[in-house]
């Protein structure tokens, strides 16, 4: 009879949470019923039928976090011996319930999940190898090739023993230390996490969701990579300007261009004239990207996500807009899909709308950039000799210094200051 199972529905996906059943068991389940809401690390998504009969019994309580291909719950007759709650179930297409649309969720970038909304995954070539070949997706074999992991001395964790992402990682935290050669300071060992002091009266202990924990790990693995900072200030006395006469242009369109519309546009120009911006460091090379996908981080009241504008510049600035605008609201409205979050090359974190002046921004990784945007501000300068006051916007690019040196990440910049001095640039 048809098993419910907990998908893969993103490469960073180990395990997902059985938010709330929005049936019970002896319901008569039709194609296209909602069963129940699945909170992954990407997505709040609906588990939606594609098989008819009855709910014969939920495995799963509401609030339980479970691994990928585990059954949920079986609709029709169960098999004599039938699945357990504690025994993983392989992935299948057919599976009687795949998650739908997504609904909110947390940023990350990176490539996008395996399986789009409203079906499972299907099993790869590598987990339908006979036994004693090793089983794995193609992603997890990319990344241990660059991180020169050998696959066949790990046991895998996820369905039928193939080895996930989550396997890697502890992999190569169990790895061997190099031999430090006689006399040669030992490399000093990775900072412990300090515990969090045991909890008095009056404290509220709130558990992470989904989004922030998987926030937290890919922050922290983004702070394992070598960060320099460089920051600057540009007039943008002539941005807001042509700002100013972009929108009266549009107005009878019902199309209102933002400051940071702008900024879109004017790095996916400077990206694409500076393509060692937009390259990720793959551990044995450096992998520049054939298309230049800005990310916008957007705060919603789960956390952070990053909606990606795509092909960024090739489009228009009243394009950029129109999408820009769209991705936001369904940000804040939990309905994203994970193509709309995942793929970004470059990502632009604007706090000038909070009064911030200047801050640094940690770079989403697999990025090797991001650029943070303080408020544009009446500013007293010198011009000519004389006292003046323009507007002002500090910027500060945060980069990977493995992939970037400071000369060339300044070029970078440098040449986005004068886009923005000079706007029409933008637009031509």
């Amino acid at each position: 009879m048809p098993e419910v199972a907990m998908p893969r529905l993103s490469d960073t996906m180990t395990e997902g949470v059985l938010a709330r059943w929005l049936m019970s068991e002896g319901d008569d389940v039709h194609v296209g019923d909602i069963l129940a809401e699945i909170e992954t690390d990407k997505a709040t998504m609906d588990l939606e039928a594609y098989e008819a009969g009855p709910l014969t019994k939920i495995l799963v309580e509401a609030g339980a976090t479970v691994p990928i291909g585990q059954t949920l719950a079986i609709i029709g007759e169960a098999s004599e011996g039938g699945a357990a709650a504690s025994e993983p179930a392989e992935p299948k297409a057919e599976d009687a319930a795949q998650p739908t649309e997504p609904k909110a969720d947390e940023s990350s970038s990176g490539a996008p999940s395996d399986a789009g909304p409203g079906r499972a995954a299907a099993p790869d070539a590598a987990a339908s190898q006979p036994t004693g070949r090793v089983r794995a997706t193609p992603l997890v074999r990319a990344l241990a090739r660059e991180q020169g992991i050998d696959l066949t001395t790990i046991t895998g964790s996820g369905p039928s023993g193939r080895i996930v992402r989550a396997d890697l990682q502890a992999a190569g935290r169990q790895a061997p230390a190099a031999e430090t050669p006689a006399g040669a300071p030992a490399a000093p060992s990775a900072p412990q996490p300090v515990a969090a002091p045991a909890p008095v009266e009056g404290d509220e202990k709130t558990p992470l969701t989904s989004m922030r924990r998987i926030t937290a790990e890919r922050l922290t693995q983004s702070e394992a990579a070598p960060h320099f900072y460089l920051t600057v200030v540009v007039d943008a006395a002539n941005l807001l300007d042509f700002r100013r006469q972009l929108n009266a242009q549009l107005e009878s369109d019902g199309v209102r261009v933002s400051v940071n519309d702008l900024l879109v546009k004017a790095c996916s120009v400077v990206l694409r004239a500076h393509p060692e911006v937009n390259t990720f460091w793959g551990g044995d090379h450096l992998l520049t990207r054939a298309n230049v996908n800005v990310g916008i981080a957007v705060a919603i009241d789960q956390g952070l996500i990053v909606p990606v504008i795509r092909d960024a510049d090739r489009k228009t600035v009243r394009e950029i807009s129109a999408e820009a605008r769209a991705l936001g609201e369904r940000a804040r409205a939990g309905r994203l899909t994970p193509d709309e979050f995942s793929g970004g090359t470059f990502t632009i974190s604007n706090l000038g709308m909070f009064g911030i002046s200047e801050f640094t921004a940690v770079i989403n990784p697999p990025e090797s950039a991001i650029l943070a945007v303080g408020a544009a501000v009446e500013t007293p300068v010198v011009k000519d000799g004389e006292l003046a006051v323009t507007t002002t916007m500090r910027m500060t690019l945060t980069v990977d210094h493995r992939v970037l040196d400071g000369a060339v990440a300044a070029a970078f910049l440098r040449d986005l200051v004068q886009v923005l001095e000079e706007p029409l640039r933008i637009v031509t």
